[in-house]
């Protein structure tokens, strides 16, 4: 279940991405086409993670059975926290919503709806996803009993394949007019954070993957200024995949809105000895 829905920004924990990207992998590894099943079928996929389901096994999608995680903020400090990537629908908070509200998310904006129903713009994500039409569910809060049927381990790689799912579907979003517009009211709020460069007069920064693969790189912080890339300074932010974000947001963000765009910084730093500039050798 996704926790603490109803507190806003600060209320949910930060997710143990370490965790549920091992799972991921582990899954990934032994992936096959048969996997996960068409959403016509909605059948349990042909996985051996677990054994099987139990009739009586605890369902993270008992929508009745939700805990309200009352983490205090020295709790969600630490690494140890549960991720929580499931839906209900027991309130009125959407599954996008407290996923970008929760700790360590503030660099994903809220993708439409209507974008996200639109099969042309996912295509190609069901390959790359496991899980892919569970996940596509949780998303879009689409009701769904399949988790009694799941064991407690396919539960946890559904909810982690919904944040995978999001984060690929993200870096294609971000790209389009409307994106590019909900990322601009995030760049003015300083969401992304400021260069941590002294000379940049604190420069609000663009989110920015190395890489356009998954799993590649972290995310990272690109100072229009200097035109340099630094690490987030939450190291919460820092877990979150570059590929969420993509190579190419920042540069199509400062095209789009030119008028933003700084100029280059016209001081350097020159390191001295007694006063003395060092000589270049």
């Amino acid at each position: 279940m996704y926790r603490d829905r109803g507190g806003g920004g600060g209320g949910g924990g930060p997710l143990d991405r370490k965790r549920i990207n091992d799972a991921l992998d582990k899954h990934l590894e032994k992936l096959s086409p048969s996997t996960s099943r068409t959403l016509k079928d909605k059948t349990v996929p042909s996985t051996s993670a677990g054994g099987g389901a139990g009739a009586g096994g605890k369902s993270h999608f008992d929508h009745r059975n939700t805990n309200k995680n009352k983490c205090s903020d020295e709790e969600s400090e630490t690494d140890s926290e549960e991720s929580d990537v499931s839906g209900s629908d027991g309130d009125d908070t959407s599954w996008i919503s407290w996923f970008c509200n929760l700790r360590g998310n503030e660099f994903f904006c809220e993708v439409d709806d209507d974008y996200i129903q639109d099969d042309f713009n996912l295509c190609g994500l069901s390959s790359q996803v496991p899980y892919y039409d569970y996940a596509l569910d949780l998303i879009l809060d689409v009701e769904s009993s399949h988790g009694d049927m799941f064991t407690e381990e396919q539960n946890e790689l559904v909810e982690s394949a919904a944040e995978m799912l999001y984060g690929l579907i993200h870096v294609r979003y971000i790209l389009t007019s409307k994106g590019i517009a909900a990322m601009l009211e995030k760049y003015k709020n300083y969401d992304f954070g400021r260069c941590p460069r002294v000379y940049c007069s604190g420069q609000p920064c663009l989110p920015v993957g190395q890489s356009d693969i998954p799993r590649a790189s972290t995310v990272k912080i690109y100072c229009p200024k200097c035109e340099d890339i630094y690490y987030p300074r939450s190291k919460y932010q820092g877990n979150i995949d570059g590929a969420y974000f993509g190579t190419t947001f920042p540069h199509l963000f400062l095209m789009t809105y030119g008028h933003l765009k700084p100029q280059k910084p016209t001081q350097n730093f020159i390191p001295r000895v007694f006063g003395f500039k060092i000589h270049k050798t």
